[in-house]
């Protein structure tokens, strides 16, 4: 393996017809390092908290916590081909109380940041009718306008703030919360994923009805939380 690629994989050549993106299982070890690396790069870890603080997960610990039930790990598809290209993940999962505390992504592959949105709602429905969840919660650095979005667009409620919670570069940020129950869940339909496939991460494509309240400085939410 090099790089990004796995080479039991078919490249992308999108087609009439093309199945819909798939969420992938980490049971695999080409797949739990392929996350490793996307977990390894700052620009991704760095809006992440696995409960001590900011920096890199080891593959040790990612191996852990896919085999655990107190996390849901799965590599998300492109809707044309089997080319993995993000994490999405449930953590602290308590089925006891039907609850998952902590929603969070990550996009490996940049030019398709579109689908992101796409397989969080994905993830949510399992969540919501295999694991019998009611109450998902997520929470995100405020100048990750990005996952913000993503947070909206999918019909999470702003719920609280927490003030100077999240360190980068030596620099404190609030980190935004927010919560979705399933009732409130609707999931993103297929043919959307193709209209927002060509988007960047950057300037995610927005749904025409938003749910989400927007925080009270009115600079809109951040999705890369663990």
């Amino acid at each position: 393996m090099h790089g990004d690629t796995i080479h039991v994989l078919r490249q992308c050549s999108p087609a009439l017809g093309d199945p819909p993106m798939k969420l992938v299982p980490l049971d695999k070890p080409d797949l739990i390092d392929l996350a490793g690396q996307w977990l390894g790069r700052e620009e991704n870890y760095k809006w992440l908290d696995f409960g001590d603080g900011v920096h890199p997960l080891s593959l040790v610990s990612l191996r852990i916590m896919a085999q655990r039930d107190l996390h849901v790990l799965r590599m998300f598809t492109a809707h044309d081909c089997d080319l993995p290209i993000g994490i999405v993940a449930l953590s602290d999962i308590r089925r006891q109380w039907k609850t998952a505390g902590s929603l969070w992504a990550v996009l490996g592959r940049k030019r398709y940041g579109g689908l992101t949105a796409r397989a969080v709602s994905q993830l949510l429905t399992f969540g919501f009718v295999e694991l019998g969840l009611e109450a998902v919660s997520a929470w995100t650095v405020e100048c990750n306008v990005a996952s913000r979005r993503v947070l909206e667009q999918l019909g999470f409620r702003y719920v609280g703030r927490q003030r100077r919670r999240h360190w980068i570069d030596g620099r404190p940020h609030d980190r935004l919360l927010y919560d979705l129950l399933a009732t409130e869940h609707h999931e993103i339909p297929d043919f959307y994923v193709h209209r927002a496939a060509g988007v960047s991460l950057a300037t995610p494509h927005l749904a025409p009805r938003t749910v989400a309240r927007r925080p009270r400085d009115g600079r809109g939410p951040p999705l890369d939380a663990a």
